[in-house]
């Protein structure tokens, strides 16, 4: 591929998943399950093959491309299209997607084997990699807006995938209506600026970035004039908080564990949580131009990374522990966001994308040897049963918590020192955030790892799960034994694809992502203002060396001692944790109810929806407009009309009165003027 990309290859690359996602869904049946995954495989690996050619252009050629692919409608000079921006920032997303996407679809197929929705499965997977690639390929807000809840329907339809579970419909009604919350915010956000700046089109609204700075916008519940620029980041951003699941928006994700672990890998790795994390790095022009907005997401992301992770300690569904991982990391990559370090961000992004795939499906392929029982606590020695799924959970676990040469140490130390490095308020509380949550992060991580591969064999004589009393009456004796086993070739090879980059992509890419050219045209910061990635450039000198000295830093130490605390927790001592949990159990019990954020949601706030919904329904709808304008004319209408008829008598005498008077009434009002002075004198005398 030479410098200049092709209009058509670009086209194909969102495309070809699109075409699997239509032959699998319409035509399922008529192909069959294999011709379904082969001709989704098919669609995703020809787009991550593009993806690639695409990031070697982008990366050594220097090739870019920005134009429109088709020009929908204009309104007077607003311009509604679909177009394409290739720069690094979407090469490598494009890259991550397709990859992610495709070692989740391959897994698919050992782990969906005997469900009856397999080509529905395959359906859905295939068109929510078409959905977010339309998203991070966008050169204009109307199609990020059209990619954006794009993904969010796709992932309704995946969460509740298993639709005669009761827990799997309340999951996906849950992250659809709290995505609503976070969508009603971005849409007002692209509004504002459409409004100001005149354009959907990226380069011209951050051409006018400086004059949108400068305009101000009244808000009276606070009083005074906000800054145009960051009313509108801090709406773009409550529509990243749903769908990169920040505080208090974060509420659906562990939820929607409901749904097949293949798609929980693809939702958490590389598509949807990430978009929140891409659309503000590409909104950085903006951005820059608010610290309020910037410390606003600053704060927000340090409260997710720490409050989520402390979650993650008490959980013992082995997805679900990944799933609070998740949110960590997601308030991670927001923390990174809010002190400029754009490029830090998305390069965490990045290097989660791989390990987090690794250990979702690491948990699936133990849910597979373990006969669909997802409790950690019916685990412990499966490291003899399932070798390969152990080694590639261990290094995915390791680059999670920050080791030093893994691919999550460069990115996590790269966020620290940033954070440590800003000059907002609110740098200090989020660098507190993160430190902590090292600890944090590598307790519950290992503590996971220890309790399914290691330790005490706890799945004997262990009752399999049941979904059906009847069913597992007639399928499973009550005490029988799990025996694990090493799960098939589909699932181990993406084990291992995703075990290499989990590795070694940090320590090769961390210079030219981070230090070199490769976002140059992509992220836009204001170093005078905001210097964290200045003085991040000034302190590297080599990945090696970066590596080396973090085993000195104190992150390093922290993440040894939560490994250590976890090991003598539940390995050496088991007694300790039930003994500070009966001790701590104040704060058990908060983190059981997890926060009680969802007892406020569904007994405050849903019943205070359903109030103003019902009185708006009563006194709106039926007493205001059906009550009082359409039936109230109406009866207005009948009562005239009736006053009307009462006055047509059909009396020659009574017409004849009325006339009378009604001249006497015209003569009094055209000479009252003359005949006043003589009635007010003859008042007076």
């Amino acid at each position: 591929m030479s410098a200049q990309l092709s209009q058509n290859l670009l086209l194909t690359v969102p495309l070809a998943p699109l075409a699997g996602a239509i032959v699998a869904g319409f035509f399922g049946k008529t192909v069959g399950r294999r011709g379904s995954h082969m001709v989704t495989i098919l669609g995703v690996l020809v787009a991550f093959i593009i993806s690639a050619m695409t990031l070697y252009s982008v990366a050594v050629d220097g090739a870019r491309f920005s134009g429109t692919v088709y020009e929908w409608m204009t309104l007077g000079t607003l311009k509604m299209e679909v177009g394409f921006l290739i720069d690094g920032l979407t090469a490598m997303m494009m890259c991550v997607v397709t990859f992610v996407s495709l070692m989740v679809h391959i897994y698919t197929i050992g782990y969906m084997e005997e469900d009856d929705g397999y080509q529905r499965f395959f359906s859905y997977i295939s068109l929510f990699t078409f959905s977010m690639l339309m998203l991070v390929m966008s050169n204009n807000m109307l199609q990020l807006f059209f990619g954006w809840e794009a993904v969010g329907l796709v992932s309704y339809l995946l969460i509740g995938f298993w639709y005669k579970k009761p827990t799997a419909i309340f999951a996906n009604m849950k992250a659809f209506l709290v995505n609503r919350v976070g969508d009603f915010g971005f849409i007002l956000g692209i509004g504002l600026l459409v409004a100001f700046g005149g354009s959907l089109n990226y380069a011209e609204t951050f051409a006018k970035a400086d004059e949108l700075s400068k305009m101000v916008f009244p808000l009276p519940l606070w009083g005074g004039d906000w800054s145009l620029m960051t009313v509108a980041c801090i709406c773009l951003f409550i529509g990243a908080m749903g769908k990169s699941a920040q505080f208090p928006l974060h509420v659906w994700l562990p939820d929607s564990m409901e749904g097949p672990t293949p798609i929980s890998a693809l939702i958490h790795a590389a598509t949807m949580v990430t978009a929140g994390i891409f659309m503000v790095a590409r909104m950085s022009p903006l951005f820059e131009l608010s610290d309020t907005a910037l410390n606003f997401v600053m704060v927000i992301g340090a409260i997710t990374a720490l409050f989520m992770g402390f979650l993650g300690i008490i959980q013992n569904d082995i997805k679900r522990v990944v799933a609070y991982s998740t949110l960590s990391q997601l308030g991670y990559m927001t923390v990174a966001l809010g002190a400029s370090a754009y490029s830090v961000a998305v390069f965490h992004l990045m290097t989660h994308a791989f390990f987090k795939a690794l250990l979702f499906l690491g948990a699936g392929s133990v849910i597979i040897g373990m006969h669909h029982d997802q409790d950690i606590r019916n685990m412990g020695g499966l490291r003899k049963y399932m070798p390969i799924t152990w080694i590639t959970s261990l290094l995915g676990s390791l680059a999670l918590i920050g080791t030093p040469f893994f691919s999550g140490f460069y990115s996590k130390d790269s966020i620290i020192e940033a954070v440590h490095a800003s000059h907002l308020p609110g740098a200090e509380f989020a660098y507190a955030a993160v430190i902590i949550g090292v600890f944090v992060t590598a307790f519950y991580s290992f503590r996971m790892y220890f309790l399914v591969f290691h330790g005490k064999e706890r799945f004997h004589h262990k009752p399999f799960p049941q979904e059906d009393a009847a069913e597992h009456d007639a399928h499973h004796a009550h005490d029988e034994d799990h025996t694990p086993h090493e799960s098939p070739w589909v699932v181990t090879a993406p084990l291992v694809l995703l075990a290499i980059p989990s590795v070694v992509i940090g320590f090769m890419t961390i210079q030219p992502m981070l230090f070199g050219d490769f976002f140059k045209d992509a992220i836009v910061v204001n170093e005078h203002i905001h210097p964290a990635m200045e003085e991040l450039t000034q302190e590297f000198h080599s990945a090696a060396e970066m590596a080396l000295h973090g085993l000195t830093s104190l992150p390093f130490w922290l993440a040894l001692s939560g490994v250590v605390t976890a090991y003598v927790f539940y390995m050496v001592a088991p007694g300790i944790p039930a003994t500070l949990a009966k001790v701590l159990r104040p704060i058990v019990v908060i983190l059981e109810n997890k926060y009680f954020m969802d007892w406020f949601n569904e007994n405050v706030l849903a019943r205070l929806a359903r109030a103003i919904g019902i009185g708006l329904w009563k006194g709106g709808d039926a007493g205001l407009i059906d009550g009082l304008i359409i039936n109230g004319s109406a009866r207005a209408v009948g009562g005239i009309a009736g006053l009307v008829r009462r006055m047509q008598t059909g009396y020659l005498y009574w017409y004849a009165l009325v006339m009378i008077l009604g001249v006497m009434g015209l003569m009094t009002w055209k000479l009252w003027p003359f005949i006043e002075p003589q009635f007010k004198s003859l008042l007076g005398a």
